[in-house]
């Protein structure tokens, strides 16, 4: 009981260090952002958006301005999402994937591929339909199951994950090789290019109102990192707790990649991260870990825009990030 009030009252230490880290974790997140409005295929200068240049200005509010925001804000959402889940399930390997929602959202997109089309919005609609369905079955099989216990909700999950693939496999068999079989194994492998204005707004609104939710209910959050008798002890209510909590990072989770498709690694790496900057189960580990998600998924989309002549997914970079991070978590593991 000590040891969780101790953690708890952790959240209160050092402001002059961790404003600190804050501040220049946002300096490089402006910096991630204005590269990210400046890099393409087609050259757009401060000069040609003020001398009302019609191509320089279309590019930039329907391609390059939507695109860099779905990054900002789908990079936030994926990083506070990762903080949950690993504070949540006290697993520092937790992730989207640990109850559906990702391969929930990659069958709905198959789906959609497949018998509507690729290159409507429907995709996205699809896709978050996909990841919402799989968090409410796994959410569904957590409360008929005996056993309340977080460890129920991670079965729960790698049973839907398991009926989801299988999902997505038979799509996949469906799909015509040369056209639907390409466009679903691209959207597996996410990326911001189809990003345009039209698809964003009810994602980016979503993202913003969940993350923001879980923000004003960090305490809770971070009760829940402790045994659930002690935040019992603490006056939360596990269960109910625990259910919106985990569904508002779902929700978020879910908004952020029916539009960008899969994004690996950043709900794993943004939560480390900032760990390791201010510190366990504090507050501004859970806005930390928004920031630094930005940074990553809009970094990891200059480098898809500007490192090959055809445009690369934006896992690829993440991905690079991501193994060599696990390899040291392993490597380190046996000196916490």
């Amino acid at each position: 009981m000590k040891h969780s009030m101790d953690s708890l009252r952790k959240a209160q230490t050092d402001p002059n260090r961790t404003m600190a880290i804050l501040t220049l974790a946002m300096t490089f997140l402006v910096i991630a952002f204005v590269s990210a409005l400046s890099t393409g295929k087609y050259p757009i200068s401060l000069k040609s958006l003020r001398d009302g240049d019609l191509m320089a200005v279309r590019t930039f509010t329907i391609l390059r301005l939507p695109r860099a925001l779905m990054g900002l804000v789908g990079g936030f959402g994926l990083g506070i999402a990762g903080f949950v889940y690993q504070t949540v399930f006290r697993n520092p390997l937790a992730s989207p994937d640990i109850i559906g929602v990702s391969s929930g959202a990659s069958a709905g997109a198959a789906f959609a591929i497949l018998f509507v089309s690729a290159a409507s919005p429907s995709t996205t609609v699809f896709a978050f339909i996909g990841g919402l369905l799989a968090v409410c079955l796994s959410l569904g099989l957590t409360a008929l199951s005996p056993v309340k216990e977080h460890a129920s909700i991670v079965l729960a999950g790698i049973a839907v994950h398991a009926l989801a693939q299988t999902f997505l496999m038979v799509l996949k068999l469906m799909a015509d090789p040369e056209k639907q079989l390409a466009s679903i194994e691209y959207w597996i492998m996410g990326s911001l290019a189809g990003v345009t204005a039209a698809k964003i707004p009810v994602p980016v609104l979503i993202i913003l109102v969940t993350s923001i939710a879980i923000l004003l209910l960090h305490r809770h959050v971070l009760a829940l990192s402790v045994r659930e008798d002690e935040a019992r002890m603490l006056g939360v209510s596990v269960r109910t707790t625990r259910f919106y909590v985990l569904f508002l990072a779902t929700l978020t989770v879910a908004a952020a990649v029916s539009v960008t498709g899969l994004i690996s690694f950043i709900g794993l790496l943004a939560p480390h991260t900032a760990r390791l900057l201010t510190g366990d189960h504090k507050q501004s580990s859970c806005l930390l870990s928004g920031i630094i998600g930005s940074f990553l998924l809009l970094t990891a989309d200059v480098l898809a825009k500007s490192l090959a002549t055809v445009e690369l997914p934006v896992s690829i970079f993440t991905s690079l990030l991501g193994a060599p991070f696990l390899i040291f978590l392993i490597l380190s593991g046996r000196r916490h």
